[in-house]
């Protein structure tokens, strides 16, 4: 069987880590763990959530992707994705559009992208409830790339799975349907 992986990308507050946690917690497909440079929020554990990185570590690992969000650095590396699926043919990660269209060119169809979108005014709702305070909600949401991440970028028309995630259920449906479309238990 091909190794696979399962590329969740939208805007920040659209859902990609509670449907990352769905793949996990039904499928047992685990998340390949990314490298922030970020603070960890309340309750993330270092090499869980994702790799805490200083500035000077982050940049000695080999990245397949990485990006500046909101003055932090974030990538996936191919170390992390080599060693997940060492034990798992069916992997998931959570990346922006730009990462998305990485993962594709590289690995065309072993690479399922899923594209989630909400309502800005439910994002906003959403990041709020995160705990993010005010003006790193506004820097974020009035960010380049929290803006590019709205929408599907023209290298992934017809490369992904559109969803939007209004209803928790119903988008589990619809990421049950994909799974099944795409032969992965």
């Amino acid at each position: 069987m091909d190794k696979k992986i399962i590329v969740i990308t939208g805007a920040s507050g659209t859902g990609k880590t509670t449907i990352s946690k769905y793949l996990k917690d039904t499928y047992h497909i685990p998340s390949v763990i990314t490298h922030t440079t970020r603070l960890p929020r309340e309750g993330e554990k270092d090499g869980i959530d994702y790799h805490f990185e200083t500035k000077e570590s982050f940049f000695k690992n080999h990245y397949l992707e990485k990006v500046e969000y909101s003055g932090h650095w974030y990538g996936s590396s191919e170390e992390s994705l080599k060693k997940t699926w060492e034990k798992y043919d069916a992997v998931s990660i959570v990346v922006d559009t730009k990462g998305a269209i990485s993962y594709k060119k590289k690995y065309g169809k072993n690479a399922v992208v899923i594209f989630l979108e909400v309502s800005f005014d439910k994002v906003t709702q959403r990041l709020k409830k995160r705990g993010d305070d005010q003006s790193r909600l506004s820097t974020r949401i009035n960010s380049e790339e929290f803006q590019r991440d709205l929408k599907i970028p023209c290298e992934l028309v017809n490369e992904c799975y559109k969803i939007t995630n209004d209803n928790i259920k119903k988008t589990e449906e619809k990421v049950n349907n994909i799974l099944k479309s795409e032969k992965i238990k």
